[in-house]
């Protein structure tokens, strides 16, 4: 273990940052920015233009931002870009904490965060949270190896992250508060450490808060990050409790496995260490299920892999006496795995033929209950599977069908982890429905600016000449899919002016004095959550789609922007 220290340890860190950049920025910019990302891409492009807007509670995304599209252009990647180099960031915060991880343990932490379907979509999310996540245990991590200097500057990036950040110190409190008085405190280098750390923070916040003293209103956006959190815990929100847990249970299934039987083993050897991971975890779980926001979950993603990677890591321990045995068990376990996932892809292609409504008894409610032929194959193979491990147990050993066990769930749920990880990125099923995003990309975002610039060519003789006026459609995403052309928000239209292009939500026509032509475009479809059952769950789970609602809105052209129209009236 020392040799891996020392000779490998450094570059297989950077190995997981390679692997986290490649989920992370593959592909960053193919799909369009949603509302909740385009309302902070707009600021930072504000600021970027010079103007002085008012920044929501996120400043450090929406001032750093502002930097990188005042060098570059200012594009869907480049929106996304600095989450994602700060997530994919997140892999060496285990270096700090390796002393009371071990060496191994750190290194599997490493890469379970860097292929981690919900820290991969939080990082390809133009927003602040996974940049509270990091920065805060990059702080805990510099603090407690008596850095402190690079502790106060990160407390302070944290700090400008937005509202998460205070839902991390909640639950880091809390599971403090629930151990105080256990917690060695750790030794630091210089009696004038806090001091140091402190001088550091606040000169952080004055220069990073205010962008080098160009953007001042930075700072009240760092106060009001406060609010806005608390007012997440009244606001309304599509994710119900039970929505939220089944995303955590749908997404970490590798980490929900191995963190099972570390805390089986922890709470029977009865380790202090699991015990306070176990608090830690269920206090982080419990917050963001009543928070109502996937997004809070990446607080709990961090404990749950913990525990994965110290259960993991004891599955390298096979003896070469016993390798045989343990690979027999994993590769039948395996076969079964795949078995019993292809037959809930078939499950998936009709849920709504397997089931069957049923009463329940002294409720009087009508739910739908899995019945079939299918189903019955399926519980089938999961008896088999369990029986084949109970029999390797008794006729073997415990310790080859646990490590068998262990490695068979590893790989299989190892493989449906990248692949929900790529998923995330919206390359592996368009327009699906991933629950870590707050709400959905526009669908025909694309078609229709490229309309606009035929129009704008037709007309001007550049795509980007013609101005456009958005009325009755509340849409951030629209504004920065038109952020490169004029662009005039209004609530009514001006009867006596006829603005050359008009994008309204679906209306048969305009009531202005000119002719328009129009086109109609599917721009939001949010899952339809009141109308979903138990069998869409099935195809979810498997193809990643939900019953929708369908948005329509309608780009209109004024008739003489048209060479047609110019022609038929003798115009050039």
């Amino acid at each position: 273990m020392n040799s891996l220290r020392h000779k490998n340890e450094g570059w297989l860190y950077w190995l997981a940052f390679l692997v986290a950049l490649g989920f992370r920025l593959t592909q960053l910019g193919a799909t369009p920015l949603t509302d909740s990302e385009s309302q902070f891409a707009l600021q930072a492009l504000r600021i970027a233009r010079g103007e002085d807007p008012l920044l929501g509670p996120q400043p450090a995304y929406i001032l750093f931002t502002s930097l990188l599209f005042l060098v570059t252009e200012a594009a869907n990647f480049t929106a996304r870009f600095i989450p994602a180099i700060v997530g994919s960031a997140l892999v060496f915060a285990p270096y700090y904490f390796r002393d009371r991880l071990k060496t191994l343990p750190a290194l599997i932490l490493a890469f379970l965060l860097a292929v981690d379907p919900g820290l991969v979509a939080l990082s390809r999310q133009s927003s602040g949270t996974i940049l509270a996540l990091t920065f805060l245990f990059f702080a805990w991590g510099t603090w407690r190896n008596g850095r402190a200097v690079p502790a106060g500057i990160f407390a302070a990036l944290a700090l400008l992250s937005g509202p998460s950040v205070w839902a991390g110190l909640l639950t880091l409190g809390l599971t403090f508060l629930f151990f105080r008085g256990t917690i060695k405190p750790t030794a630091q280098n210089t009696l004038h450490t806090p001091r140091n750390a402190l001088i550091a923070l606040a000169s952080t916040l004055l220069l990073a808060g205010t962008l080098f003293f160009t953007a001042p209103n930075g700072l009240s956006a760092l106060f009001n990050s406060i609010p806005a959190y608390l007012r997440g815990w009244t606001s309304a929100s599509a994710f119900s409790p039970g929505r939220v847990l089944f995303a955590f249970l749908a997404y970490e299934t590798l980490g929900v496995f191995l963190a099972i039987l570390a805390l089986i083993r922890g709470f029977r050897l009865k380790s202090g260490r699991y015990i306070k991971l176990a608090i830690w975890l269920g206090l982080s779980l419990l917050l963001a299920i009543f928070y109502r926001q996937t997004t809070e979950l990446a607080w709990a993603i961090i404990p749950l892999l913990v525990l994965a990677a110290r259960e993991l890591s004891r599955a390298f321990e096979i003896h070469p006496d016993e390798r045989v045995e343990v690979g027999v068990v994993t590769g039948a376990i395996l076969i079964l795995l795949v078995y019993i996932w292809f037959n809930i892809a078939n499950i998936g292609l009709n849920p709504y033929d397997q089931f069957s409504p049923a009463v329940l008894p002294f409720l009087g409610r009508v739910i739908e209950m899995p019945f079939g032929p299918r189903y019955a194959i399926l519980f089938g193979a999961t008896l088999i599977l369990a029986l084949c491990v109970g029999l390797v147990a008794f006729g073997w050993s415990l310790r080859t069908a646990r490590l068998g066990t262990t490695w068979s769930f590893t790989l299989f749920l190892g493989i449906y982890t990248l692949a929900a990880a790529w998923g995330v990125s919206g390359q592996r099923t368009p327009n699906g429905v991933e629950l870590w995003k707050p709400d959905q990309s526009p669908l025909h975002a694309d078609l229709l600016i490229s309309s606009v610039n035929d129009i704008s060519l037709f007309s001007r003789g550049h795509i980007e000449a013609q101005p456009v006026t958005v009325m009755g459609v509340n849409s951030p995403a629209l504004e920065w899919a038109l952020r490169n052309r004029d662009v005039k928000v209004v609530n009514v239209l001006n009867p006596l002016d006829a603005p050359p292009i008009v994008v309204t939500s679906l209306m048969n026509e305009l009531g202005l004095p000119s002719a328009y032509r129009g086109q109609d475009f599917t721009w939001r479809q949010p899952p339809a959550w009141n109308t979903i059952q138990t069998p869409d769950w099935f195809r979810w789970l498997v193809y990643r789609q939900l019953p929708r609602e369908t948005e329509t809105i309608v780009l209109w052209a004024r008739d003489d922007l048209f060479p047609d129209a110019r022609e038929d009236a003798g115009q050039p």
